[in-house]
């Protein structure tokens, strides 16, 4: 593509992106939507599956959750599940036999979405939509822009040089996903509604590659190391070290427009978000780094995740806690972020309930109620892991000696909860087992299986821990057992707040 067209694309994308600060008025609601519809021709057996999952990322809330969506025999499913913002998402399965793994959608709170799972020309499955959001950006959908930008962006993730070089292949990187857009666009015939959400796709993806640069880069100059139960860092380019507290640095990414709200729908804005969070090897504010002024609305959503991040903390001095929840307020500028941030605060003041029951009649709570009565008088801390998860195994790895120790305790019993393809597990479960976790209860079930206690305990990820009371009840969020090595600390805080 020649500079004439680019800067042609350009200008028009530049027109587009104020445009898309015109948006309606009731993007932010709380509010349920519905995902229902058909799969044609459905047999479980064939299909390989009776279920689909969903991981929802809504930045508003404290945890990411895990929806199942449950297949009839005739092929019917429906599902609800609350959202404060348009969500662009998917249903997943990975144990298909016939190539049909996944239904995208786009809903926003309130709609219902009617989908038809069905074959097309080519005899493959394909979803075909029939109301709501998901029509109105049916050709988008169907695309295949969110997976190929992020191809594309890889190059500037994963590019090896310095500070000083990156601008560069950033450059490179936007010019090409641009072009890309561009011509898939002209192809498919986009909406104008399509092009605003395409390009706000391409803009956070743009800023994920851009910021995954700078953690893999921190991570090449730095060793982080753990000695005697101390971490050690050794800093091998002190001069490059000190390019991370330069706002210039971080040019490429004043290309993204962190205002525009129709960002927080894309895929991987919640990764944005969490990098922007966790990225603490420079001293430079949030809105340095992303060239924007302290009242926009990237730097809020960082704000209020710093906010839900610190209140356990808080909760350790509960008489300064007004002074700091208002401190934190007097930042927000937004209605309903403030909103958000209000409920939040007065849930956590008035929330009495150290423990809550588990639901009757659910077959997940049904297996951590037997497990209870199995080990009477003890507390459990369930450990939700799997073979894939790195960070998983390097937590049990670690803590084998401590567990030692804890399995001496009368007063607490570790389970762990594996997900696997196959109750029995397989061969590199097995050996895992008998070398790192032969003394423990370990517990192997399919993913249909573990998906159900994700929905049911309301968490996305893995590792993840669960504290039971002896009586059956599930521990409140701030008052968990977060893992091994402050568990004394942790339980004895729990029982005094019990008694």
């Amino acid at each position: 593509m020649n500079k004439k067209i680019i800067l042609s694309f350009l200008l028009v994308l530049t027109a587009m992106t104020g445009q898309a600060q015109t948006i309606p008025q009731d993007w932010f609601k709380t509010d349920t939507i519905t995902i229902r519809g058909r799969i044609e021709n459905f047999d479980a057996e064939k299909f390989g599956f009776t279920s689909m999952q969903c991981i929802l990322t809504d930045v508003l809330e404290y945890e990411h959750n895990t929806i199942l969506l449950n297949i009839a025999a005739d092929g019917t499913f429906e599902k609800k599940f609350q959202a404060n913002y348009p969500v662009f998402n998917e249903f997943f399965n990975y144990d298909s036999k016939n190539g049909f793994n996944e239904m995208y959608f786009f809903a926003r709170p309130g709609e219902t979405i009617d989908i038809t799972v069905k074959t097309n020309a080519e005899g493959q499955y394909e979803c075909f939509y029939n109301s709501g959001s998901s029509k109105d950006l049916e050709r988008w959908l169907k695309s295949g822009l969110t997976v190929e930008n992020l191809k594309r962006s890889r190059t500037l993730a994963d590019f090896d040089g310095k500070f000083s070089e990156v601008d560069k292949e950033a450059e490179r990187t936007w010019q090409d996903m641009l072009s890309h857009l561009q011509e898939e666009s002209s192809r498919l015939h986009f909406t104008p509604q399509e092009m605003h959400i395409a390009l706000a796709d391409l803009q956070v993806t743009f800023a994920y590659a851009m910021l995954d640069y700078s953690w893999n880069h921190e991570r090449g100059i730095r060793n982080l190391e753990e000695r005697d139960g101390v971490s050690h860092q050794e800093i091998t380019d002190s001069a490059e070290w000190k390019e991370f507290d330069k706002p210039e640095n971080y040019k490429p990414l004043h290309r993204v427009d962190f205002n525009n709200p129709q960002l927080l729908s894309t895929a991987f804005f919640p990764i944005v978000l969490n990098r922007l969070q966790f990225f603490t090897t420079n001293n430079l504010p949030k809105s340095e780094i992303l060239g924007t002024d302290n009242n926009n609305l990237m730097v809020q959503l960082y704000n209020y995740k710093e906010m839900m991040s610190n209140f356990k903390e808080w909760r350790a001095h509960e008489e300064d806690i007004p002074q700091k929840m208002q401190d934190y307020l007097n930042t927000v500028t937004n209605p309903f972020i403030r909103q958000k941030a209000e409920a939040f605060y007065a849930q956590q003041m008035t929330q009495t309930d150290i423990s809550t029951p588990l639901p009757a009649n659910n077959v997940s709570a049904d297996l951590i109620r037997s497990l209870s009565k199995k080990f009477p008088g003890r507390y459990l801390l369930i450990d939700f892991w799997g073979m894939s998860c790195g960070p998983c195994r390097s937590a049990i790895q670690k803590s084998k000696n401590l567990r030692k120790e804890i399995a001496k305790r009368d007063d607490i019993k570790l389970i762990f909860i594996a997900d696997e393809r196959t109750a029995e597990g397989s061969e590199a479960y097995q050996k895992y087992v008998k070398e790192w976790l032969a003394d423990e209860t370990t517990i192997c079930l399919v993913n249909a299986e573990f998906t159900r206690l994700m929905e049911l305990f309301n968490f996305s990820a893995i590792p993840h821990y669960e504290t039971i009371t002896p009586d059956g009840q599930r521990v409140s969020d701030f008052y968990q057992i977060h893992g091994y090595d402050n568990l004394e600390t942790e339980l004895e805080l729990l029982k005094e707040k019990l008694k």
